[in-house]
């Protein structure tokens, strides 16, 4: 009997001790959270963003066409008009130019969007490729078969397209 009683002090003790903390952090906790509020109350509002010229950008991703082949034809529109690239694509004979011209189209789409929401004039004939890109995207694995009973991998390539267009700072001229 006299083992049961050092038991029960011992568990009194540790209630005593969880309890105080809990008492103490909540303490602690009230003024934090009433400075919080008081500081919320006095924030003025949000401060209007100044109107920044659009810069819009549009992505496809996983373009069922190799990165090389897609270079190929990205690297003829950097930089231009968006009228002028859009007329280059148009004649081009590769199949890439399909998918470029469609991201472009979205781009030019985006940045009229853009400007809509803001209330802010945009003329599209002023807009150029500020930057396009082609990244790889993921491998589609297959296999073929092969001599002797084998078979051999097969990677059909995919590409990320991302183009930016933005208005040029001169007003369109080049």
């Amino acid at each position: 009997m006299a083992e049961k009683k050092p038991a029960a002090k011992k568990s009194a003790a540790k209630s005593a001790k969880k309890s105080a903390p809990k008492s103490s952090a909540k303490r602690t906790t009230e003024p934090k959270a009433a400075a919080k509020r008081a500081g919320a109350a006095q924030a003025s509002p949000p401060a209007r963003i100044a109107y920044v010229p659009p810069e819009a950008r549009a992505l496809q991703r996983t373009a069922r066409q190799s990165p090389y082949k897609m270079r190929l034809v990205i690297d003829q529109v950097r930089g231009q008009s968006v009228n002028d690239a859009l007329a280059l694509l148009a004649f081009s004979k590769k199949h890439a130019a399909k998918q470029i011209e469609k991201v472009i189209k979205s781009a030019v789409a985006n940045a009229e969007n853009a400007a809509r929401s803001q209330n802010a004039t945009l003329d599209v004939d002023d807009l150029f490729i500020k930057y396009a890109v082609i990244n790889e995207g993921p491998k589609l694995k297959r296999w073929t078969p092969a001599a002797m009973g084998r078979a051999t991998p097969v990677l059909k390539r995919t590409s990320h397209v991302e183009i930016v267009v933005a208005e040029r700072p001169d007003g369109g001229a080049r």
